[in-house]
């Protein structure tokens, strides 16, 4: 049995800047020499094998163990979540209530600074409450090139509007994991989790406003601009402190719509915005019942998500009846093969949840919305299918490389190891704990794999030098929502969304400067905390 090492070198810092050397081969690759995200993935994986069996002498078979655990994990569940939520939004473009859709926003506001509040930011939120797995980013940023922004720009405008909501995604699961794997209580990270991050959040809606039309663009739509950051940041704020994070987006998310609405049935900018390019929009009316039914796609999607969340049915899939449809592969090369650094030994097992995936309860909704849907038939459902899957192809490639990097990186101890230099700062340590949470999402793509990935560390970290657990798991959490604004899993499906595979780097340079001063923006104010606290 191989034994992970934390420290190769014996020396911490040669040690982590070794382990950070594929992320910094992937960043340089895209953003400086431009090459595609798929290519630049495939070289940093490349490096970390390398680093892996040179440096920290993790055998060959358990460098394909950990990098089979990232392919499976790409194709299911994330490659079937993503193309079921696309083919979702496909079948209502295709049976033409899209344009319902697009006169229903254009009458609330023909302002696409005001619908890139209503439908990245709020709309965004309430996705990225019920389901989470890109699916918020995908929708919003194709909603929005088919509203008329062009394809780059809507990519980074739900990337960064996904920042307010993304520590809460999937009904709260990323603080319940972290309050899980840490054994801090739920109620107690989630109250922190308002102190750290409620700040930010408020900022957001102005920053994109402030990235689509400068400060010009802030003064003309403030009313709405700061009634959307007030009434989402209230509700989210609210519910995490007194119930919890499972409802936080959805509450959130739902208000700020509402208040949308409100707004601009007494206000409207004296000069409206429209991107260069974008047509002018269509005027029309539409009854109640068929803005309705035009929506119906998503709310159909929602309830059933939600469903499938509940415990009862989670339970049914997994110990219930139905539980022989739920699989758990042992991965070879790390089941009982590896221990941790700690002396625990692996057991690693890829869970293949044929009716419990999230991606079954979006087919059901595609299946649902088809049936109410006579104008399309199943050969063209169908063939909108596989146009998606070609679409998504190559996004689908570059997140199943970067996620084989991040497990070999993870079995490996490459991860531990940057986390455990960072945390070697000693009393300046909450200053740097968002940036291992950056790091572990940059790398997984994931709030939740980070906080079960870090978490632990920085809770131990947090005794050493006197601090709140509470506090550095939240900043664990906060710091890696940042991260998913450049994450290659998120830039992937934003990229595939809007028809931009193989760009990926020009949307990582677009959105790299709104992540990294996020990021410095939760650094500094955990350090205050902690220093208050």
């Amino acid at each position: 049995m191989w034994t992970q090492t934390l420290d190769p070198f014996d020396d911490i810092l040669l040690s982590a800047a070794v382990a950070a050397l594929p992320i910094l081969v992937f960043l340089l690759l895209m953003v400086v020499f431009k090459l595609s995200g798929l290519v630049s993935g495939l070289i940093a994986l490349a490096v970390e094998a390398a680093v892996a069996l040179l440096a920290y002498g993790m055998p060959a078979a358990a460098v394909a163990g950990a990098g089979l655990s990232g392919l499976l994990t790409a194709l299911w569940p994330i490659a079937y979540i993503v193309v079921m939520a696309v083919w979702l939004y496909r079948l209502a473009v295709l049976s033409g209530r899209f344009d319902i859709i697009r006169a229903s926003i254009g009458a609330i506001s023909p302002d696409q600074r005001v619908q890139v509040l209503l439908i990245s930011f709020a709309f965004g939120a309430f996705l990225e409450g019920v389901a989470g797995f890109g699916v918020p980013i995908a929708i919003c940023a194709a909603l929005l090139v088919q509203l008329g922004f062009a394809p780059l720009r809507a990519a980074v405008l739900s990337l960064v509007a996904n920042v307010g909501a993304g520590a809460y995604g999937a009904i709260g699961i990323p603080v319940l994991v972290g309050a899980q794997v840490t054994g801090l209580g739920v109620m107690e990270l989630s109250r922190a989790m308002v102190l750290l991050l409620q700040p930010l959040t408020v900022l957001v809606p102005f920053l994109l406003v402030i990235l689509m039309d400068g400060l010009r663009g802030l003064r003309e739509t403030f009313p709405v601009v700061l009634a959307v950051s007030l009434v989402f940041s209230a509700v989210q704020g609210g519910v995490l402190w007194f119930l919890g994070p499972e409802l936080a987006d959805i509450g959130a998310g739902l208000a700020t719509m509402v208040a949308v609405f409100a707004v601009c049935q007494v206000w409207s900018p004296r000069r409206v915005h429209r991107e260069p390019g974008a047509p002018d929009p269509v005027p029309g009316t539409h009854s109640f019942n068929n803005v309705v039914v035009a929506w119906s796609p998503f709310y159909i999607l929602s309830g059933l998500i939600l469903l499938w969340s509940l415990p009862p049915v989670k339970e049914l899939f997994t110990t219930g009846a139905l539980g022989f449809t739920t699989l758990a592969v042992p991965l070879p090369g790390l089941t009982g093969q590896i221990a941790a650094a700690d002396g625990t030994v692996v057991e690693a097992t890829w869970n293949l949840s044929l009716l419990g995936a999230t991606g079954t309860a979006i087919l059901l909704a595609v299946i649902v919305s088809f049936l109410t849907t006579p104008q399309v038939t199943a050969r063209r459902l169908l063939g909108e299918l596989v146009a998606t899957a070609r679409s998504l192809g190559p996004a689908i490639a570059l997140i199943a490389v970067i996620l084989m990097l991040a497990n070999i990186a993870g079995h490996s101890g490459g991860s531990a190891t940057m986390g455990t230099a960072l945390a070697a700062v000693g009393p300046l340590f909450p200053l740097i704990a968002p940036v291992i949470g950056w790091i572990g999402v940059f790398l997984t793509g994931s709030v939740v794999n980070n906080n079960t990935l870090f978490a632990p560390l920085q809770e131990t970290t947090a005794a050493g030098i006197g601090v709140s657990s509470a506090l550095l798991v939240g900043a664990n959490t906060a710091g890696g929502t940042t991260a998913k604004v450049i994450s290659p899993q998120s830039i992937a499906i934003a990229a595939g969304a809007v028809g931009l595979s193989g760009r990926e780097g020009e949307i990582t340079r677009k959105a790299l400067g709104p992540s990294l001063g996020m990021l410095l923006v939760i650094c500094v104010w955990s350090l205050v905390l902690a220093t208050l606290r």
